[in-house]
């Protein structure tokens, strides 16, 4: 007997299970089913496969050879499938493929029996409330895989739910750049945003979840999991919130001096300061759809980056781009943003957050706005906080529901009390079109310079956003976070996160990102089927086709929208913490720590720490663009943390672990030394005084 090929055949998982499901087969008959794999009765079936199991062990090892050729001749196609990374099966195919018309019965089914639409499922569990007085429920909800059937109803439930935990973070990004510390767009400019916000994002989460193969080659287009993306905060971050700080220069006229450019560490600030964008003669800016433009343009120029980087394997982009860069960078993403998301809360973070002592922006958000008052008035702060003790409250006594949307459901309780208070002004939401959809307006694309290499730094993190996010999702998804079938997941999510920033672009939008929130309703929910990550696709192009939802989006009052998203970007900053938590704390890693964010800190609490290193006045806009574009990044704190990681990483070398290598004190060391050299046993050399202590002859 052969028995080295028979250690070698038990080894082989794939070639074991190969076996076992084609007998198994035969066995089961009709109880097998395609879509949930094998669902027979384990009283019947169990000592059945036993003895499967049984016999063929004795078959490999008892007749190896005719094993070998089995495999050889018959089976190599059948175990290739096994191994294949398509998106839709973990498994192999047991089943013949359904043809048109047995799709067709079985969508009929679903929308026509009460078992297809209904189902036997526990919808009270996803409303049952978790009151004090309450007896908690004693056995879980069912587990819904990927491929698993579920009922019409629920997927569509689930999928709404999905699409509310999403949507503040899908509509903050485009209100605040279209908005007075942005280009300044118009009411309408900025409904259209927030409409083609949700409508890309449904349609590009579409990309994702369906996983799409490249035709003749192994590369693949989404991640077929629930993996939906939406308007990333990271860019909103770079080119609103670093805001300008401006030379003031007093004269007698008490006007600007035209003579000194004002510095910028914001790009839409610098666009301003440069006269990029145009401004009135008292210093007020003045809508730029110019400059939304070049954002958009130069950001679907970077997205090739992200494209390019999808093909290498995640293992290498693992090993350049580890915890150790993107922990620090995620979290000073966050606790940048959390300055902009207080400055709303108490009345807005445009011009009128300054105080001024005249012009139209002495009181927020305007003069002559429905309520406005003074920057920080305890009305603006009583309204952002009731925003934030509802999320607080629906995370203690909130349903499943509830819990996942519990910033939606705050952000609604707000825009309530604001409406019955006077906050609201009905006139943009009365002036909207019907419906909208994207191209409806268009901007200019162009490139801007200097904003090209925090663009690339944006598209990095955001890869590594996305491979985390990615890892997350098969995880609450209970699928295999390794292998083959991993890898290409991983590499199927970072080409289509790339693709999506560039048609993002197109579709006059800011690049997206994959969403990390969505994990959290796929394990409250304990749903992570595509069907209801399709059903959320559905209600966001509901929500954008219908541009009178996106018009009241956009009429929220600033303290309203500032109560909900500082609870956002602290949780940035929290994803940040916790990849870092991840990371060993080796004497070489926390330098790398500590060097990458003292920069990144300073450069955010003193974005002007770099607005005077180039003195550059003369006429050459080339080389102007090129002090912008490294001022830029040197007052981008997220940026400069980044840069600096990933070079210390690269170049330091790791050193030996304590725990791993053997330590000496000065005493123990000389004594080994001593005792190398031949002089007799330590007991010998040492002699004993009266109270017990060695001494050294």
């Amino acid at each position: 007997m052969d028995e080295d090929f028979g250690v070698d055949h038990l080894a082989s998982t794939a070639r074991l299970h190969h076996y076992l499901s084609t007998l198994v087969r035969f066995v089961a008959g009709p109880s097998i089913d395609s879509g949930r794999g094998f669902q027979c009765d384990s009283g019947a079936i169990a000592p059945k496969i036993r003895r499967l199991v049984s016999l063929h062990l004795r078959v490999s090892l008892t007749f190896p050879g005719f094993v070998a050729a089995i495999t050889d001749s018959k089976s190599k196609s059948e175990i290739s499938s096994f191994m294949d990374d398509s998106p839709d099966r973990i498994g192999p195919e047991l089943a013949p493929k359904r043809s048109i018309v047995d799709n067709g019965r079985a969508f009929a089914r679903a929308f026509t029996t009460k078992k297809g639409l209904i189902g036997d499922y526990d919808y009270g569990f996803l409303f049952r409330p978790n009151l004090p007085f309450m007896a908690r429920p004693t056995k879980a909800a069912p587990f819904f895989g990927l491929n698993d059937r579920m009922p019409v109803l629920l997927a569509l439930l689930l999928g709404f739910q999905h699409a509310l935990s999403m949507l503040a973070g899908v509509i903050t990004p485009p209100i605040i750049i279209a908005g007075q510390g942005g280009v300044n767009l118009g009411a309408d400019d900025a409904q259209y945003l927030v409409s083609t916000s949700l409508i890309v994002c449904g349609l590009l989460s579409a990309v994702q979840i369906t996983r799409f193969h490249v035709w003749r080659s192994p590369y693949y287009v989404g991640t077929g999991l629930i993996s939906v993306v939406g308007t990333s905060f990271t860019v909103r971050l770079m080119l609103f919130l670093c805001r300008a700080k401006r030379r003031k220069t007093k004269q007698r006229a008490n006007k600007w001096d035209e003579q000194v450019i004002p510095v910028a560490t914001g790009a839409f600030s610098q666009m301003y300061a440069t006269g990029y964008c145009p401004s009135n003669p008292d210093g007020s800016k003045r809508p730029c759809p110019k400059g939304y433009g070049a954002l958009i343009g130069t950001a679907t120029l970077c997205s090739l980056l992200e494209i390019g980087l999808s093909f290498t394997r995640p293992r290498l982009l693992k090993k350049l781009f580890p915890p150790l860069v993107t922990g620090p960078t995620v979290a000073l993403i966050g606790i940048s943003l959390v300055e902009s998301g207080f400055k709303n809360w108490a009345g807005g973070s445009g011009e009128c957050s300054e105080r001024p002592t005249s012009g139209p922006f002495v009181l927020c958000p305007a003069v002559g706005a429905p309520h406005a008052l003074p920057w920080g008035s305890a009305e603006f702060i009583g309204l952002g906080f009731s925003v934030f003790v509802t999320i607080i409250l629906c995370e203690r006594f909130g349903s499943s529901i509830m819990k996942s949307c519990a910033v939606v459901i705050g952000l609604l309780v707000g825009c309530i009390i604001a409406a019955a208070t006077g906050y609201f002004s009905s006139a943009g939401i009365d002036a909207a079109p019907a419906a909208s959809f994207i191209w409806v307006k268009t901007f200019p694309l162009t490139v801007y310079g200097p904003i090209i290499l925090p663009l690339l730094a944006v598209y990095i993190v955001l890869m590594m956003e996305a491979i985390g996010d990615i890892s997350a999702t098969c995880d609450v998804s209970r699928l295999s976070v390794q292998g083959s079938l991993f890898d290409s997941r991983i590499q199927g999510g970072v080409l289509a996160d790339g693709l999506n920033g560039l048609l993002a672009g197109l579709c006059t939008i800011t690049p997206m990102s994959t969403f990390a929130q969505n994990n959290g309703v796929i394990a409250l929910t304990r749903c992570a089927n595509r069907k209801a990550g399709y059903a959320c696709c559905f209600f966001l192009l509901v929500m954008g086709i219908f541009s009178k939802f996106a018009a009241a989006l956009v009429a929220i009052p600033s303290s309203v929208l500032g109560g909900m998203t500082t609870f956002l970007f602290s949780a940035v900053a929290i994803s940040g913490i916790r990849i870092i938590s991840t990371i060993h704390f080796s004497r070489r890693n926390r330098f790398i720590l500590t060097a990458a964010m003292s920069l990144g800190f300073g450069a955010t609490l003193v974005p002007t720490w770099f607005a005077y290193v180039f003195t550059y006045t003369g006429g050459n806009k080339a080389k102007q663009g090129f002090f912008n574009a490294i001022e830029l990044i040197c007052e981008t704190g997220f940026a400069l943390t980044a840069f600096v990681s990933i070079f210390l990483n690269l170049i330091l070398p790791e050193e030996i672990e304590d725990e791993d290598a053997r330590s000496f004190t000065a005493e123990e060391r000389e004594r080994e030394d001593y005792g190398k050299g031949g002089s007799g046993s330590e007991e010998g050399d040492v002699e004993k005084t009266g109270n017990g202590e060695g001494v050294a002859k």
